[in-house]
């Protein structure tokens, strides 16, 4: 997870994995008004929804495939 603080990286906090609740630590926390933002990395399972890919190979060495339909696999 990337957190920041007007645009500047930051790791002088902690996350809580069960709220998702972010708490600065001290000394560290953002001035009123300042944007705090946040990126996520996370994994989708998923599959193919289709036994065959439509792919457009016209072009050399630049082939093309217009749409790969998936499905989330809900566990």
């Amino acid at each position: 997870m990337l957190v920041a603080v007007n645009g500047t990286p930051t790791t002088a906090f902690t996350l809580d994995g069960a709220t998702g609740v972010i708490t600065f630590n001290a000394g560290n926390v953002p001035a009123a008004g300042a944007a705090v933002t946040a990126g996520f990395a996370f994994d989708v399972p998923v599959r193919f929804d289709t036994d065959r890919l439509i792919i457009n190979l016209a072009a050399f060495a630049a082939g093309d495939i217009p749409e790969i339909p998936l499905v989330e696999i809900v566990a």
